[in-house]
């Protein structure tokens, strides 16, 4: 509204500075991710209890239904990512885009606490889905208008906080006062409405506050800093070298229709930005196998409830919670059964495994979203004019967010299904060889061929 206004009576709106200022942009994105992956995990622990008391579901249904509710937030955020990316490219303003997430989120949440049969809980996940899509599209290219990518590792590591922190809380506050855990999750929301209505992109308020221009270049395509990541340390050969790479990131005139109407299409001929993206995959397959196995698997093993459930994932959070941000700024910097008969002696080993599974997380969480940013910038330099004004950024988080949710809903289907029919063992077996196909993934394709990074030290 203070935009509209501003357009007719040719002044700025209120507060235009601190509305605009990069650090309470950054703020509201990692307000909006944060509340998108909390409300998304606040009911994973208590989804086997919520299904049992509410509907009265039989328990040896309970992880077929978990997994069914994951995978319908996955594929209704499949489906809008790449529309969202696309509508946000092509509009004056990312906010109106993320408003409309949060309406759907809202209106998630509600289904959720009052909900009283499966019908609703699946409507309710896949309105969170696609808000979920919209948020993390429009809001990661937000965050990169305003920073760059050479600091979206950290922000991303901090922002996935949310998700892992989410079940911890939403297990001990359902155990303690039922529907109270959605009356949490609606603080949240209110708090994250006031700030997206508030939020004022830096591209809007340059266009209404002249002062506010820097003399630096937009940072779309052009005003990325060209100091990134992918570059190497000038010297008397830099110019020469750099040419002969920009010709492996130039696209031909001469394309397809399609390739037209969106360039970045194109970009998936890049080795670099297919591994990235099959990192998202596996990565997010991963972490919501902990989703959908960890409530039911906990209250097989130990009789655990909704709280002791949600307690669990703590041994999860805490490296993720030390490790993350600082792996976010390396990447950033550098280029991207029971087994024993006493009940306590077990949990404390599924603890330790968790633990090491925290590790993992942490060091890998912002490597592809890092990577996927500094390959499209490349050719966004190289292809001048060729993605537009502001450049492909929405569509690329948009794909970005196809295969992450990808993940989403193919880790709690392949989970629970490998679970139920094999057990949680030989589960495990055929994560460990996912992981390990993403690790030679990684070696061969991240950041440049292997020779590459010879040549680069």
């Amino acid at each position: 509204m203070d935009v509209l206004q501003c357009s007719v009576e040719k002044k700025p709106p209120i507060a235009l500075r601190w509305r605009s200022h990069p650090l309470f942009i950054l703020s509201t994105v990692a307000i909006g991710m944060f509340t998108d992956l909390f409300l998304y995990g606040l009911v994973v622990p208590i989804l086997p209890s919520l299904l049992c008391e509410r509907i009265h579901l039989p328990e040896s249904q309970g992880q077929s239904a978990v997994s069914n509710l994951l995978a319908a937030y996955a594929a209704a955020s499949m489906v809008c990512s790449v529309p969202a990316g696309c509508i946000a490219d092509r509009t004056p303003q990312r906010r109106t885009p993320f408003l409309a997430g949060l309406a759907a989120l809202m209106a998630a949440t509600a289904l959720f606490a009052f909900g009283r049969n499966m019908a609703l809980f699946i409507v309710a996940r896949v309105l969170q889905g696609l808000s979920g899509g919209v948020v993390w599209t429009v809001g990661l290219a937000m965050t990169l208008d305003t920073v760059g990518p050479h600091n979206i590792g950290k922000i991303f590591s901090v922002v996935s906080i949310g998700e892992l922190i989410a079940p911890v809380i939403g297990g001990v506050v359902y155990e303690k006062a039922g529907r109270g855990v959605f009356g949490l999750g609606a603080a949240i929301l209110a708090i994250d409405f006031a700030m997206r209505v508030l939020v004022i992109e830096t591209s809007v308020a340059r266009q209404l506050d002249e002062p506010l221009e820097s003399p630096e270049p937009s940072l779309y395509g052009r005003g990325l800093q060209t100091g990134s990541l992918d570059e190497e340390p000038e010297n008397e050969t830099s110019p020469l070298l750099r040419g002969r790479q920009d010709e492996l990131y130039l696209i031909p005139e001469v394309q397809n229709k399609l390739v037209r109407v969106f360039p970045i299409i194109y970009c998936f001929k890049n080795s670099r930005l297919v591994g990235a993206f099959f990192l998202s995959f596996v990565n997010m397959t991963l972490l919501s196998t902990f989703d959908a196995t960890i409530p039911t698997e906990a209250k097989s093993l130990f009789a655990f409830s909704s709280l002791n459930s949600g307690l669990l994932v703590i041994p999860l959070d805490i490296p993720y919670l030390i490790i993350g941000p600082l792996a976010g700024w390396v990447v950033d910097k550098y280029g991207g059964s029971r087994m024993f008969p006493n009940r306590n002696q077990n949990v404390a080993f599924y603890c330790g495994i968790m633990a090491m599974n925290g590790v993992g997380f942490g060091l890998i969480g912002s490597c592809s979203i890092v990577e996927s940013s500094l390959v499209v910038q490349r050719y966004d330099r190289v292809n001048p004019g060729m993605f537009g004004d502001i450049g492909p950024y929405a569509q690329l988080f948009g794909f970005n967010s196809v295969l992450v949710n990808l993940g989403l809903m193919v880790g709690p289907l392949l989970s629970g299904g490998l679970r139920d029919r094999t057990g949680h063992g030989n589960m495990n077996v055929v994560l460990a060889a996912l992981s390990g196909t993403a690790a030679i993934i990684s070696i061969l394709f991240i950041g440049g061929s292997p020779g590459q990074w010879m040549k680069n030290r």
